[in-house]
């Protein structure tokens, strides 16, 4: 995986042109995301976690850019995300010893100062 702001700078014009083609559809996802990711009983940060921890595992690195991203706005600490990272590398063996630290990378990159970027290229997520 490059790191995290090349793959979201990457994805930017493919998702924008996609959005165009489809709206309703990008639309109808957007409002899931929000609805997902949104205050509840669980908050962001917790929310950013299980979102980074699934990401480890579809081994989508637009998806741990994101959430990894996420995480750090969130004020998720390194600590918390590598916890979060150890489950999902024992849930996924040897695939979560590749992504995981990837996710770990990604994070830290964010983490340290990065976060506050411009928004996703769609509302939501800003990744395929």
């Amino acid at each position: 995986m490059n790191n995290g702001k090349e793959v979201l700078d990457e994805l930017r014009g493919p998702a924008l042109r996609l959005r165009e083609q489809i709206p309703e559809v990008w639309g109808a996802y957007a409002r899931l995301h929000a609805a997902a990711m949104g205050e509840g009983r669980l908050d962001v940060k917790t929310k950013e976690l299980v979102a980074l921890g699934i990401s480890v595992t579809r081994q989508c690195d637009g998806c741990i850019a994101s959430h990894a991203r996420g995480a750090a706005r969130a004020g998720a600490t390194p600590e918390e995300v590598a916890e979060a990272l150890g489950v999902a590398v024992m849930m996924n063996g040897g695939p979560g010893t590749v992504y995981g630290p990837r996710a770990f990378d990604a994070f830290m990159e964010f983490h340290l100062g990065n976060a506050a970027e411009p928004g996703p290229a769609a509302p939501g997520h800003d990744h395929g």
